[in-house]
């Protein structure tokens, strides 16, 4: 796309899954990009890889250091990194309050270090990895449905606000990747998620759609579109089919 050949691009989580596939399609079309994980042994071997650099780190933080490898300009910023984060709504504090920080407090505070610049130059591109969860839901996993409802509504809110000064904005929203994240949802991910799940690099494919057709969801299972407009066509009929599988998951030892 000619819209990133030579951009400075941001893919944070990139230590595999879909943040590493964000990270080498951007490179394949001619973006710099800087990696970004907590584990930094595997961004090196991925920036080695693309040619691109790795800043490793919370990604909380990382805004600076990243558009100082970029040579002062960030045009693209991926979101990505998160945490899965089954449980109830018994799950503790602590799941809870990790869950809000990387899911969507992370999201907040980049936006918080790039929008001063972009709203200057009248341009910039924010891309929150958010989930199937945030338009919908999923069973066994209040803190990762509750945070990416946010970060979808986050990613909303930076949308509508900004849009007319140059600021595009899109939310990644998929089912089941296979990624380790998929395993780190245990029976309800193989239940719901593993029979329709993809490959991350059909999420970056799907991304490079939504640009290109500059729009704000960007939805790899093309199904859950449908799923969205039942939800909220008739809402309770949605819950008690989401309850009825919760049943099933329940019935099956979970």
């Amino acid at each position: 796309m000619s819209t990133v050949q030579g951009a400075g691009v941001v893919v944070t989580g990139a230590g595999g899954g879909i943040g590493a596939a964000l990270a080498r399609r951007f490179a394949a079309e001619g973006a710099r990009v800087v990696v970004n994980d907590l584990d930094e042994s595997r961004i090196k071997a991925l920036a080695e890889e693309i040619g691109g650099v790795a800043v490793a780190g919370d990604a909380s933080g990382i805004v600076d250091a990243a558009r100082d490898a970029l040579d002062g300009t960030v045009d693209v910023y991926c979101a990505n990194a998160g945490l899965a984060s089954p449980g109830d709504v018994f799950a503790d504090e602590e799941v809870w309050a990790a869950a809000w920080d990387v899911n969507v407090m992370a999201h907040v505070r980049a936006a918080r270090a790039l929008l001063p610049d972009w709203l200057e130059r009248g341009s910039g591109r924010f891309v929150s990895t958010a989930s199937a969860a945030g338009l919908l839901t999923m069973i066994g996993a209040a803190p990762y449905s509750v945070t990416k409802h946010g970060v979808v509504a986050f990613a909303e809110w930076l949308s509508l606000t900004y849009r007319h000064r140059g600021v595009k904005v899109h939310a990644i929203c998929p089912q089941g990747v296979r990624t380790d994240m998929l395993t780190a949802a245990g029976s309800a991910g193989e239940l719901v998620l593993a029979p329709s799940a993809i490959e991350p690099g059909a999420v970056a494919d799907a991304l490079f759609d939504a640009m290109a057709e500059d729009r704000f969801l960007v939805l790899p299972h093309p199904e859950v579109v449908g799923y969205y407009r039942a939800r909220s066509k008739d809402t309770d009929q949605w819950l008690g089919n989401m309850n009825h599988l919760q049943r099933k998951w329940e019935e099956t030892g979970a």
